[in-house]
């Protein structure tokens, strides 16, 4: 209920949501949840807008976290119980969280899809979206360990710098599928998300705290992540439509 006059502070007062103009009167005012200081309703538009955005962006934060978690902790528990290896040492593990972290903070400027209707948390989506996109993100882990441990001359040392760089690039791709529930490269352009990727391919390649990586087997670790990350994308995608079409059908009959 918008309003600016005395006889609007009773609907005021009951409304789930009352707001008065900035040149409302007293009564209005004492009676209103919001008070807007600027002149028009144009501003109530900017903050359904602003809000929804803020929604966005909770629940791009939401699923990467649980997605994330999902990677990490699975894909450690599955290798050393399968080979009696460490994937990452606790150096790497401590870098992973950090270079994960600082790509959370830029969630809060992303440039997020602006829904047409209201919007509601729905916790079964949030879980559903991150368990398949953790899912996809233990198998690439893996499919790639196996792979490295198999069929290419390197080191124990090296193979874990191989997964670090893996789970720190994949990490940071993942961002971008779990942003939207359209296919990644539909959506607003993001934050500058990659420029973490890029310090860990720094950090590998000098050597830094680790054992150092050739550039070819970096590249290999990029084009192995970008497929994956189209992979999870169309997943992803299939997900929210399953899901859709599920909401729609136990809507009752009207």
């Amino acid at each position: 209920m918008t309003g600016d006059g005395v006889n609007d502070a009773p609907a005021l007062k009951q409304a789930n949501m009352g707001i008065v103009v900035s040149s409302a009167t007293d009564a209005a005012r004492a009676a209103a949840d919001v008070v807007l200081t600027q002149p028009g309703l144009s501003v109530v538009t900017h903050a359904i807008d602003e809000a929804r955005r803020i929604f966005g962006c909770m629940n791009t934060y939401t699923v990467y976290r649980i997605t994330e978690t999902i990677c990490i902790m699975i894909f450690m528990v599955l290798a050393m119980t399968t080979y009696e290896f460490y994937p990452l040492t606790p150096v790497m593990i401590i870098l992973l969280a950090l270079l994960n972290d600082l790509p959370i903070m830029t969630i809060t400027y992303d440039n997020t899809w602006l829904d047409l209707k209201p919007v509601r948390w729905k916790m079964e989506r949030v879980l559903s979206i991150a368990t398949a996109l953790g899912i996809v993100g233990v198998m690439s882990s893996f499919g790639l360990l196996i792979f490295a441990e198999k069929w290419l001359p390197i080191s124990p040392q090296e193979l874990q710098v191989f997964i670090f760089l893996k789970m720190s690039v994949a990490g940071h791709l993942t961002l971008f599928v779990a942003r939207t529930k359209k296919p990644f490269y539909t959506n607003p352009h993001p934050s500058r998300i990659l420029f973490f990727a890029i310090i860990s391919t720094i950090i590998v390649i000098n050597g830094w705290l680790m054992h150092p990586l050739s550039w070819d087997y970096v590249g290999l670790i990029w084009a192995y992540a970008i497929v994956w990350m189209f992979i999870a994308d169309w997943i992803k995608v299939r997900v929210y439509h399953h899901l859709e079409r599920t909401e729609i059908e136990l809507l009752p009959n009207k």
